[in-house]
């Protein structure tokens, strides 16, 4: 079983990738509504999976995955998105995430995507 924190400014999607994530049979460790939230936990959770929105209030998720990984360079974060742009997919594997899920979300990609990424370092 691994711990998730899921990162979004949405409770309606937060809510959706948490039945997901119990679903699959993990732990939602912690729920952050934007970035600057999602670093301080992170630090104090370690997650073992952190999905994150991009666009968010605050810090958006870029610049959240950017401090993540300079914490934790093994962090395996998969961004989730409406804005599935070529360029926005790009910024978000620099930054250091391992995978980009395009909203809307479906259920079996995100299973995929926290079991790829999972499969990465366990």
């Amino acid at each position: 079983m691994a711990k998730v924190m899921i990162v979004d400014d949405a409770v309606f999607m937060r809510t959706m990738i948490r039945h997901i994530v119990t679903e699959m049979g993990h732990e939602v460790v912690a729920e952050a509504p934007n970035g600057a939230e999602a670093v301080k936990l992170y630090t104090e959770c370690r997650p073992d999976v952190v999905t994150m929105d991009i666009t968010m209030p605050d810090m958006n998720g870029i610049t959240a995955v950017t401090h993540i990984i300079e914490f934790d360079p093994a962090a395996r974060i998969i961004m989730c998105s409406a804005m599935g742009q070529h360029r926005m997919v790009l910024d978000a594997i620099q930054a250091g995430a391992k995978d980009f899920i395009v909203k809307p979300l479906i259920k079996h990609r995100v299973m995929e995507s926290i079991q790829n990424v999972l499969g990465q370092r366990m």
